[in-house]
């Protein structure tokens, strides 16, 4: 067919093929390749519970740099069990350090509220894009109270103000639960023993996801929700901006991150 057309008209196709080819690349950039590598660049800040450390997040942290993410551990002051503004602020420092106009936040546990403290108190929420809170006590933990209770001069600073109806958490709770900016997501398990009662984690104007109502048969615990394939690509999930996969996915999705 080339050989029956003049050389000028042949060179005209040609050009035409090339120039056709070269937008629809760049139409699969836009597409995909582009929301993709903005999404790689989006540092993922990861905050620890009360009294755990940064190592303690070390499974999610693998599996989201086996995503191409950037990924840095807060290590929280005192372990996060001093007063939750002090460990906002270190939250803070951490965001600040990234050089990133943008980033998102994984809580786990307290470190859900902390995360919460600081978009809230030191206005956080102009930097972030996506908040994924894991097992967080929203609204308290039973067992704090059950601390304070038993001996208060034990349970002080993030014990104190993580039990049910503390001064801190009605101030934290009050208003708009979720401030304006980021898009929030809480996770949680109905089979939580640590924060009771689990629907604590229940965050108004956020996606709630109760892990139960994905996979039926799923017995997590607090801790599994930084360890457990499903819960790891849950979290993937939701930081790449997608929902809708099924229990099998994402515990596949889990499986390859860790």
């Amino acid at each position: 067919m080339l050989n029956a057309l003049t050389p000028q008209r042949r060179r005209l196709l040609i050009g035409s093929v090339i120039l056709v080819a070269l937008v629809a690349s760049a139409l699969a950039w836009m597409l995909v390749g582009g929301p993709r590598r903005e999404t790689q660049g989006i540092p993922v800040l990861l905050v620890h519970g009360y009294g755990g450390s940064a190592s303690s997040m070390e499974r999610l942290e693998g599996a989201l740099r086996d995503q191409g993410r950037r990924v840095v551990s807060v290590q929280l002051p005192s372990q996060g069990t001093g007063p939750i503004e002090e460990s906002s602020r270190a939250v803070a420092d951490a965001v600040t350090e990234t050089g990133a106009r943008r980033v998102d936040l994984v809580g786990f546990s307290a470190g859900g509220v902390i995360v919460r403290t600081y978009l809230r108190e030191l206005e956080g929420a102009s930097a972030a894009r996506r908040v994924v809170l894991l097992g967080s006590p929203n609204h308290g933990a039973e067992i704090a109270g059950f601390a304070s209770s038993a001996d208060p001069t034990t349970c002080v600073d993030a014990c104190a103000q993580l039990s049910q109806g503390s001064s801190f958490l009605e101030g934290l709770n009050s208003g708009d639960e979720t401030p304006d900016g980021p898009d929030y997501t809480s996770i949680w398990t109905a089979t939580d023993q640590t924060v009771t009662p689990p629907e604590s984690a229940i965050l108004e104007g956020a996606r709630n996801v109760r892990v139960q109502d994905l996979c039926s048969g799923s017995a997590l615990g607090h801790s599994d929700l930084v360890s457990d394939p499903l819960a790891i690509g849950l979290v993937i999930q939701t930081l790449a901006g997608e929902d809708g996969a099924t229990c099998d996915a994402l515990r596949s999705l889990g499986e390859r991150g860790a």
